[in-house]
Protein backbone atom coordinates (compact mmCIF):
# COMPACT_ATOMS: atom_id res chain seq x y z
CA UNK A 1 0.00 0.00 0.00
CA UNK A 2 2.78 2.48 0.84
CA UNK A 3 4.46 1.81 -2.51
CA UNK A 4 1.28 2.92 -4.28
CA UNK A 5 1.05 6.04 -2.12
CA UNK A 6 4.69 6.92 -2.74
CA UNK A 7 4.25 6.40 -6.49
CA UNK A 8 1.07 8.50 -6.54
CA UNK A 9 2.85 11.20 -4.50
CA UNK A 10 5.74 11.26 -6.97
CA UNK A 11 3.23 11.67 -9.80
CA UNK A 12 1.62 14.57 -7.90
CA UNK A 13 5.02 16.25 -7.52
CA UNK A 14 5.53 15.81 -11.25
CA UNK A 15 2.10 17.36 -11.92
CA UNK A 16 3.12 20.40 -9.83
CA UNK A 17 6.37 20.82 -11.74
CA UNK A 18 4.92 20.25 -15.23
CA UNK A 19 1.84 22.46 -14.71
CA UNK A 20 3.96 25.19 -13.10
CA UNK A 21 6.55 25.17 -15.88
CA UNK A 22 3.91 25.03 -18.62
CA UNK A 23 1.99 28.02 -17.24
CA UNK A 24 5.29 29.82 -16.65
CA UNK A 25 6.30 29.30 -20.29
CA UNK A 26 2.94 30.67 -21.41
CA UNK A 27 3.45 33.64 -19.09
CA UNK A 28 -0.22 33.75 -18.07
CA UNK A 29 -0.73 36.55 -15.54
CA UNK A 30 -2.12 35.69 -12.08
CA UNK A 31 -1.80 31.95 -12.77
CA UNK A 32 0.76 29.37 -11.64
CA UNK A 33 -1.07 26.01 -11.26
CA UNK A 34 2.06 24.76 -9.48
CA UNK A 35 0.05 23.34 -6.57
CA UNK A 36 -2.49 21.22 -8.49
CA UNK A 37 -0.56 18.06 -7.61
CA UNK A 38 -0.38 19.01 -3.93
CA UNK A 39 -4.14 19.60 -3.83
CA UNK A 40 -4.76 16.31 -5.66
CA UNK A 41 -2.50 14.36 -3.32
CA UNK A 42 -3.97 15.97 -0.22
CA UNK A 43 -7.54 15.22 -1.29
CA UNK A 44 -6.79 11.59 -2.15
CA UNK A 45 -4.17 10.69 0.47
CA UNK A 46 -4.83 13.13 3.30
CA UNK A 47 -3.01 15.96 5.05
CA UNK A 48 0.27 14.19 5.88
CA UNK A 49 0.83 13.04 2.31
CA UNK A 50 -0.32 16.42 1.02
CA UNK A 51 2.34 18.08 3.19
CA UNK A 52 5.00 15.65 1.94
CA UNK A 53 4.01 16.28 -1.69
CA UNK A 54 4.05 20.04 -1.16
CA UNK A 55 7.41 20.08 0.58
CA UNK A 56 8.85 17.54 -1.85
CA UNK A 57 7.84 19.70 -4.80
CA UNK A 58 9.75 22.70 -3.50
CA UNK A 59 12.79 20.59 -2.67
CA UNK A 60 12.86 19.10 -6.17
CA UNK A 61 12.37 22.53 -7.75
CA UNK A 62 15.14 23.89 -5.55
CA UNK A 63 17.51 21.27 -6.92
CA UNK A 64 16.51 21.27 -10.60
CA UNK A 65 15.71 24.92 -11.22
CA UNK A 66 16.17 27.51 -8.48
CA UNK A 67 17.26 27.10 -4.83
CA UNK A 68 15.02 30.03 -3.84
CA UNK A 69 12.07 27.59 -4.11
CA UNK A 70 13.21 25.68 -1.02
CA UNK A 71 12.22 28.19 1.70
CA UNK A 72 8.74 28.43 0.19
CA UNK A 73 8.21 24.73 0.91
CA UNK A 74 6.47 25.92 4.10
CA UNK A 75 3.71 27.45 1.96
CA UNK A 76 3.19 24.25 -0.02
CA UNK A 77 3.32 22.11 3.15
CA UNK A 78 0.63 24.25 4.79
CA UNK A 79 -1.47 24.04 1.62
CA UNK A 80 -1.28 20.22 1.68
CA UNK A 81 -2.27 20.06 5.34
CA UNK A 82 -5.21 22.48 4.94
CA UNK A 83 -6.61 20.77 1.84
CA UNK A 84 -6.11 17.33 3.37
CA UNK A 85 -8.07 18.19 6.50
CA UNK A 86 -10.86 19.90 4.56
CA UNK A 87 -11.19 16.93 2.20
CA UNK A 88 -11.37 14.53 5.16
CA UNK A 89 -14.10 16.55 6.91
CA UNK A 90 -16.36 17.27 3.93
CA UNK A 91 -16.94 16.11 0.42
CA UNK A 92 -14.61 17.88 -2.00
CA UNK A 93 -16.87 19.10 -4.77
CA UNK A 94 -16.84 22.31 -6.75
CA UNK A 95 -18.31 24.41 -3.93
CA UNK A 96 -15.73 23.14 -1.44
CA UNK A 97 -12.98 23.60 -4.03
CA UNK A 98 -13.87 27.26 -4.52
CA UNK A 99 -14.12 27.93 -0.77
CA UNK A 100 -10.88 26.03 -0.08
CA UNK A 101 -9.17 27.93 -2.90
CA UNK A 102 -10.27 31.26 -1.44
CA UNK A 103 -9.00 30.22 2.00
CA UNK A 104 -5.67 29.21 0.46
CA UNK A 105 -5.55 32.51 -1.43
CA UNK A 106 -5.25 34.25 1.94
CA UNK A 107 -3.27 31.71 3.97
CA UNK A 108 -0.54 31.05 1.39
CA UNK A 109 0.43 34.73 1.01
CA UNK A 110 0.33 35.14 4.80
CA UNK A 111 3.02 32.44 5.03
CA UNK A 112 4.94 33.31 1.86
CA UNK A 113 5.15 37.07 2.32
CA UNK A 114 7.30 37.00 5.50
CA UNK A 115 9.61 34.44 3.88
CA UNK A 116 9.94 36.69 0.84
CA UNK A 117 10.61 39.75 2.99
CA UNK A 118 13.18 38.05 5.22
CA UNK A 119 15.10 36.40 2.39
CA UNK A 120 14.53 38.57 -0.67
CA UNK A 121 13.35 41.99 0.53
CA UNK A 122 9.76 41.23 -0.52
CA UNK A 123 10.59 40.50 -4.14
CA UNK A 124 9.78 37.31 -6.02
CA UNK A 125 11.56 37.68 -9.34
CA UNK A 126 8.27 37.97 -11.23
CA UNK A 127 6.34 40.77 -12.87
CA UNK A 128 4.59 41.33 -9.54
CA UNK A 129 7.81 42.95 -8.32
CA UNK A 130 6.83 46.07 -10.28
CA UNK A 131 3.71 46.38 -8.13
CA UNK A 132 5.74 45.71 -4.97
CA UNK A 133 8.16 48.49 -5.94
CA UNK A 134 5.32 50.87 -6.78
CA UNK A 135 3.58 50.20 -3.46
CA UNK A 136 6.79 50.68 -1.47
CA UNK A 137 7.48 53.94 -3.31
CA UNK A 138 3.94 55.12 -2.59
CA UNK A 139 4.54 54.73 1.14
CA UNK A 140 3.18 51.27 1.89
CA UNK A 141 4.89 49.12 4.49
CA UNK A 142 6.99 46.32 2.98
CA UNK A 143 4.62 43.60 4.24
CA UNK A 144 1.61 45.27 2.62
CA UNK A 145 3.54 45.96 -0.59
CA UNK A 146 4.68 42.32 -0.85
CA UNK A 147 1.35 40.83 0.32
CA UNK A 148 -1.02 42.61 -2.09
CA UNK A 149 0.44 41.19 -5.35
CA UNK A 150 0.55 37.72 -3.82
CA UNK A 151 -3.07 37.75 -2.70
CA UNK A 152 -4.22 39.13 -6.05
CA UNK A 153 -2.58 36.29 -7.97
CA UNK A 154 -3.63 33.66 -5.43
CA UNK A 155 -7.29 34.69 -5.63
CA UNK A 156 -7.20 33.48 -9.23
CA UNK A 157 -4.70 30.63 -8.95
CA UNK A 158 -5.76 28.71 -5.84
CA UNK A 159 -9.52 28.36 -6.55
CA UNK A 160 -8.76 27.38 -10.15
CA UNK A 161 -6.22 24.80 -8.98
CA UNK A 162 -8.79 23.29 -6.59
CA UNK A 163 -11.49 23.30 -9.29
CA UNK A 164 -9.15 21.48 -11.69
CA UNK A 165 -8.56 18.81 -9.06
CA UNK A 166 -12.30 18.21 -8.63
CA UNK A 167 -12.62 17.93 -12.41
CA UNK A 168 -9.68 15.49 -12.64
CA UNK A 169 -11.07 13.39 -9.78
CA UNK A 170 -14.48 13.22 -11.43
CA UNK A 171 -12.81 11.70 -14.50
CA UNK A 172 -10.69 9.15 -12.61
CA UNK A 173 -12.01 5.64 -11.98
CA UNK A 174 -13.42 5.43 -8.45
CA UNK A 175 -11.65 2.14 -7.77
CA UNK A 176 -8.30 3.79 -8.59
CA UNK A 177 -8.82 6.48 -5.97
CA UNK A 178 -10.43 4.22 -3.37
CA UNK A 179 -7.38 1.94 -3.26
CA UNK A 180 -5.47 4.64 -1.41
CA UNK A 181 -7.80 5.21 1.49
CA UNK A 182 -10.89 3.83 3.16
CA UNK A 183 -11.86 7.46 3.91
CA UNK A 184 -11.75 8.64 0.33
CA UNK A 185 -13.21 11.97 -0.69
CA UNK A 186 -16.68 12.36 -2.17
CA UNK A 187 -17.20 14.39 -5.31
CA UNK A 188 -20.41 16.39 -5.05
Amino acid sequence: MNTKKITFSAMCILVNIVFGMFVGMLNIPLLFLDTVGTVLGAVVLGPLWGALIGGGTNLVLGVISDPTNIPFALVNIALGVIVGFIARKKSFGYKEAILTGLLLAVVCPLIGTPISILLFGGLSGSGADLLVGFLVQSGQEIFTAAFIPRIISNIVDKPLSCILVVYFLSKMPKNFISQFSKQTYKVS
